[in-house]
């Protein structure tokens, strides 16, 4: 007789059992780490703010911002904070994010800034800079500076730059990305014409892929 995968537990399946037995720890726990990316985000930019140096939040963070705009439910989390800015600021950035607690650091030609001396890569602030590009296989050259503010106070990414950011660099998370806009209606169809040719084709391939 074949061993099931998941055999049973008093007729109720073992991974179920398991799930249902986990303890609302892993709940807190979830929460916490969200909410612990929200204080990085804010204590960030709340610095950058004091400073008077101009930033656009981009990326997950930039994508949740302009979701909730239509759908809070529809808000997906993310680990790191992705910050567009002038390389001429980043002497005034270092010190503003330093006097915030963070410290500077460069991974594979990444400039991040830790959060303190144990903080994690993979969930530090990253920076971008603008007219450059991130990746040399990336299409286009991150936008200039261009922001709406956000009701927390932060300031994010005007939706079209955000768009052709995530569509020149077309990684995994970025396709995951544009679909939750197109899930809100923020993109559509009518998107394609307002788009180089090469970024437009990326757009009609995830608009004909919803489910991918």
């Amino acid at each position: 007789m074949t061993t099931p995968i998941h055999p049973s537990q008093g007729g109720v399946p073992r991974w179920t059992a398991q799930t249902v037995g986990m303890n609302g720890e892993i709940l807190d726990r979830m929460e916490r780490a969200v909410a612990k990316v929200r204080e990085r985000l804010l204590r960030a930019t709340a610095a950058l703010n004091r400073a008077g140096v101009p930033y656009a939040v981009v990326g997950g963070n930039a994508v949740a911002s302009w979701v909730a705009t239509i759908d809070e439910g529809a808000v997906r989390t993310t680990r790191d904070i992705d910050l567009l800015v002038r390389r001429s600021d980043l002497p005034a950035i270092t010190a503003a994010l330093e006097q915030a607690g963070f410290v500077a650091d460069e991974l594979l030609d990444v400039v991040m800034f830790r959060d303190g001396p144990e903080g994690k890569p993979s969930e530090a602030v990253h920076l971008l800079f603008a007219g450059e590009k991130t990746r040399p296989d990336h299409l286009l050259p991150a936008p200039e500076i261009q922001t709406v503010e956000d009701p927390a106070n932060f300031h994010v990414i005007a939706l079209e730059p955000l768009i052709t950011m995530m569509l020149a660099s077309y990684r995994n998370q970025d396709h995951m990305h544009l679909r939750d806009l197109i899930g809100v209606r923020l993109i559509d169809a009518s998107w394609l014409a307002k788009l180089p040719p090469e970024l437009a084709g990326r757009l009609r391939q995830i608009l004909d892929t919803p489910d991918a």
